[in-house]
Parts: C-alpha cells; structure tokens; sequence
C-alpha cells in the first residue's frame, strides 16, 4: 500500500486547521494555548481515508512567522502540498515564505485551495483566484488545481476529497529499500511504556525489536512498539507518521530535530558540501561566511556558509557552498534543507546536500569543485548501476560485475556498498546485486499477475508460491525467486498467507452466509481433531444448496491456512497440523529416519491419517521418501 503525507501551508488564520478537520473529522489543534488563541502553534497530524483504502496523512503546520521554525520541523516528509489561501484576504506574507520553503524542499506535487468562500461573493472568489494564478508563476504551483472551499458549509469539499486521492493515487512511493531515518518533531513519555518519538519516516521500513540509533547523539535502544494513527502496527515504512516507543533512553536523552536511524548509516559530522539557492523574491545577497539559521529535517542549528566560487550570492542563483557548524549535524547526500537569515529571522534560500562527510575546502579549488559537479549530477556511479541492470535478476556478484566494468573489486565494493546506502541497488542475497530499477519492474509484473488472481479468485488468500515462482520467474533459481519475493514482502507491497502470496491490501471477503458455513467448517474440524471426517463425510453435513458454497468456504480457509489439506479426501484443523509437525521435527531430533508405523505409533493414530501426513510432507519437501524409510528434507 502507498504511503502519502500531504501537508498544508500558508499565512495564519487563512483556515488551515479547520480545512483538515473537515476533510477528516479531526482537530489538529491539542494544545489550550491554540484552542484560546485560535491559531496553530505546534504541528498537527490526521488522517484522510477513502472507501476504496486509500489512505494519506495530512501535517497541518503553523502560519504565524513566528512559528515558521515548527513549520519546517513538520515540512520535511511532505509529498503533496495544499497551499492555503483566504478568500477574503488573498495572498499574505507568509504565503509567499511558505511556497518558497515548500518550493525549495524539493515539492513537485500540490494544489491551492482558496478557503472561506463562503465569506464573499463568488466574483471575489473568481478575482482571488487570478490573483493566485499570478502568484504561484514559475513555482511547482504553476498550472496546478485552484479549488475554492467553506469548511464552514461544506462547499467544495467533497470535491476537494475527490481531488486528493487522485493526487495520493498518481504519487510516486518513497524509497523503502534505504535504511530507515524518522526525524523526530516531537518527544513525551507515556505511563507504563516510557518515551515515545513522532515523526514522518522519511527512508526505509522499521520494524519492533529492531535496534536504532538516535543521531547525533549516538544513543541507541531497541524499537519496543510503533504506532501508525494510533495503531499498533509490527512495521512501518516510509510516508507513513509513526510513534516509535524507544527502550531504556529518558525522555531528556532526545530533543526535537534528532533522528532515529538505523545503526551506523547516517554521518555525523560539522560540514556539509551543497548546492546552494538564493530564493528568487528574497531581499538578502548571501555574501561569503554569513552566519544563518539552518533548518534540516526537524533540526535547526546555527552555521557559516562559505560560498566556494564567488563572494557573494543575489537572488535567483546557485552555486557551490561548504556549510560549517558549530554543533553536530546527522545528515545525507541528498536531503534538502532551507536557511533563512540570521537577523532578522526571513526565509532566504536552501538546497540540497551533495557530501554529507567533506573535507574542509579552499573557496576557488577548481578540483573541488568539478568534483562537486560530478556528485550533484550522480555520473559517478551510472556505470556501475546500469551494468548491474543490464544483468536483470541474475544478482551479479562483485567479482563479475568488476570483470565487466574492468574496475578494481575493492574499488567497485565501496561503490556498490554506497548504491545500497542510498536504494539505487539492492543486496539481494549475500554479496549479489540487484538494480531497484529491475525490482520495480519485478513488482509491476507481480502487481498484476495477482490483482488477476485475486479479481478471479476472491476467496483464495492468494496464489500459491510454485504458482507465483513459475509464472514471474521462468528459468530462475528457487534462491534468487525467493529473495526478490522476500524483498517485496520486507517492503509492504506483497504478504505471505500460509503458502501463498496476496498484494499487501488484499483480504478474503465472506458474505453473511458465507461467515455462517466458515464458523460450522471450523467447528467440525476443530472438535475432530487429527481423525477428521473425510470431505465426502462433511458435505452430507450441509443443505443440498449450500453444497457448492460451502467447498467453496473450505478452499479459502485451506489457502489462509486456517486449515490443512493432507489429501483431497483428509482436512484438519491449524493446530491439529502443527502438532503433526512438531512431532516430526522431534522424531528426527533424535534418529536419522522415520517408517510409516513409527510416526503413526508416535501421533498415537491409524494408518490412514499417519500416511496421509507423511505424503503431505513427501509433497512439501519437508521429507523425503527413501524405501520404507524417509528422512528429513530440504524445507524441514
């Protein structure tokens, strides 16, 4: 399933707070001081949910100036932007400094939702709307919706809604093969659990009872519950809002604006080399060694730029800049980040981390700077990556990979290493690679192999894996088939049901009836235990006209696994079946092999049911038949 947050932006008292709450039902605002001053101090979250499953999460951020430093801590994780503007007042300054941060984060998504339409006449609303159309020019808003709404009456919204989960359908998916990062915005302690982080998971998939680090600091503790809109949840992946409830650390070991990372995979350092933007309408030149006020993530630290090619930086340009702190900053190449004056506080620029572990650069060093020029354009590793896709699913090793590029291994390994670090490729099984390019095609295909499943066959939990295996790799090993599928699996996008696999959001729906033949299926099969009926015995048991329905019941509790088909005449309950297999598992513990009389002594049971087990493991390579003997197999 994808996970989209989309965030709102604009000028204080423009609506922003009650527009989310009528999308979703919910008050973003929790603290009294903004319930008695009407206005959004810290950031808010909800969440929008569509009939269809659709989901996104929405961060309501602050409009007054003096809250712009909450806004950017809750900016970072965006992926659609809906700027908010008020009919009965227009574009405001804090409009244009929130499209410019938005703008300068790297958003490409949104729309502008004109609020309070009820307030004026529909003239005005068509005035303001141009005045916006003129505003957003040149802007990641040019040409996008402009939608005017009353959350007051309700006009528009339903259409509003419409339009969001068009956006949330046609949003590109976040990474979830680099290692996770959620940059903390908040930090409390809950009785009974201890502290509690929020944050959007910006990179990767966390899991409970994994380790993380918290960065800068170096603190790490075990991932002990996460939550996803107040839900417990055993993973969470990125675009999702998720509290994470850390072991053993107190609440005053964390403080907005760190990060928990997995271990060891984001630098800390007191540099950063980036591209640097003067914001086109910004009043400020950016003159070598300015001091400014850096905002990254939800972190804010005081920093030097010093600008590497020229002396001073006007409006509306770029260039190279080494930024230097004062304090530890845990950063990425990639992440964007935005400044904004020293004093007094204004928005003036940002951009993007080409080196998050430099050396200290002399301003003109012309080998510095084509070396920055090479990172920014990423020419560096393209060979590597389109080598490793050209080899498709084969999961090239590096001592092959290095024959074709005629690259030292060494040399290759630390590219390869850095292309996992950052989700270009993928260490499908130890040491072999596969390009996430090739993946995403592997999931297209997967995709609609069992949408087509599941669309022709509702009641199955999913397609069984020999099925999966043979139609989506032909001709491939068992061990590469199976990690491509495990990496699906890791990243939410596929599950595993009993034997088989379904599309994440899929589920078995029963009618009524259908519930009612499923609860008296499992009744007579948990009270028989291991000598159940056989099938041709069980249908006698139903109505002549629920006949037909009710195998039709059995065979999906058979594929999720709810029961076990030994043979097509011989079913039992879950729990009857894990007992015939721990049996086994114990009987080899102690001998080499295992005859038909022997395991039928042990499940103190008849032949029948004893051989039909025996040859449901036969068929699952759980044994493997050798005479009158069988011995432990490959899957056991």
């Amino acid at each position: 399933m994808k996970h989209v947050i989309i965030g709102t932006a604009g000028h204080v008292d423009h609506g922003k707070t009650l527009l989310v709450k009528a999308l979703t039902g919910i008050d973003t605002d929790r603290l009294q001081e903004e319930k008695k001053r009407g206005i959004t101090i810290e950031l808010g979250f909800a969440h929008l949910d569509w009939e269809d499953g659709t989901q996104a999460g929405i961060v309501d951020v602050p409009g007054h100036e003096k809250f712009i430093k909450n806004m950017l801590a809750g900016a970072g994780g965006i992926d659609l932007a809906m700027l908010v503007v008020a009919a009965d007042e227009g574009f405001m300054p804090q409009t244009v400094e929130h499209l410019g941060i938005l703008s300068l984060l790297g958003i490409r998504e949104g729309l502008v939702v004109i609020t309070k339409a009820d307030t004026v006449d529909p003239e005005w609303v068509d005035m303001i709307r141009e005045d916006v159309r003129e505003q957003v020019k040149g802007t990641f808003l040019e040409n996008k919706p402009i939608m005017a709404v009353s959350a007051y009456t309700g006009e528009g919204i339903p259409e509003l809604r419409e339009h969001l989960k068009m956006l949330v359908q046609q949003t590109g998916e976040k990474s979830l093969r680099t290692p996770f990062r959620l940059p903390v915005d908040r930090v409390f302690s809950v009785e009974g659990f201890g502290t509690v982080v929020t944050g959007t998971l910006i990179e990767g998939s966390m899991s409970e009872d994994e380790i993380a680090e918290l960065v800068p600091s170096g603190l790490t503790a075990k991932i002990r519950n996460l939550q996803v809109h107040g839900k417990d949840v055993t993973t969470a992946y990125a675009g999702q809002r998720v509290a994470v409830n850390l072991a053993g650390l107190k609440k005053s070991d964390i403080q907005r604006g760190d990060a928990v990372a997995k271990p060891g995979t984001v630098h800390v350092g007191q540099m950063l080399d980036v591209r640097l933007q003067n914001l086109k309408g910004s009043q400020r030149v950016i003159l070598n060694n300015s001091q400014v006020h850096f905002y990254h993530g939800a972190s804010v630290l005081l920093a030097k730029v010093v600008l590497l090619d020229r002396d001073k930086l006007e409006p509306g340009d770029s260039c190279y800049a080494q930024i230097r702190f004062t304090d530890n900053i845990a950063a990425k190449a990639g992440d964007r980040f935005v400044i904004r004056f020293y004093s007094p506080l204004e928005t003036i620029g940002g951009g993007v981390v080409l080196e998050d572990a430099p050396l200290r650069h002399k301003r003109g060093d012309k080998a510095v700077l084509e070396a920055l020029k090479i990172k920014e354009s990423g020419s560096g590793d393209q060979k590597v990556i389109q080598t490793i896709a050209e080899e498709g699913i084969t999961l090239p090793d590096c001592k092959k990979l290095a024959a074709r590029l005629a690259m030292d291994e060494g040399e290759l390994q630390h590219e390869l290493e850095q292309l996992v670090s950052r989700g270009k490729a993928l260490e499908i099984l130890p040491g072999r690679y596969l390009a996430s390019a090739v993946l995403d095609k592997q999931w297209n295909n997967c995709q609609k192999l069992l949408a087509d499943y599941h669309g022709k066959n509702p009641l199955h939990a999913g397609m069984r894996l020999a099925e999966l295996r043979q139609k989506l790799f032909p001709k491939t090993d068992l061990p590469v088939a199976d990690g491509i599928l495990r990496e699906l699996q890791a990243e939410g996008k596929i599950k595993r049901v009993a034997d088989r696999y379904a599309l994440q959001e899929f589920e078995v729906k029963l009618t009524k009836r259908q519930n009612a033949l499923k609860d008296k299926l499992m009744k007579i099969y948990r009270d028989a235990g291991l000598e159940a009926p056989s099938t041709d015995e069980v249908w006698p048991m139903f109505q002549p006209k629920e006949k037909d329905e009710a195998k039709q019941v059995l065979e999906s509790l058979v594929s999720g696994g709810q029961l076990v088909m030994l043979s097509p005449q011989i079913v039992v309950y879950k729990d009857v079946y894990a007992a015939l297999l721990t049996a086994l598992k114990e009987w080899f513990a102690e001998h080499d092999t295992v005859t038909l009389a022997e395991y039928r002594d042990k499940m103190n049971t008849s032949r029948k049911y004893a051989l039909a087990a025996l040859e449901y493991f036969d068929r699952n390579h759980m044994t493997k038949k050798d005479g009158d003997f069988r011995r432990p197999g490959a899957e056991l």
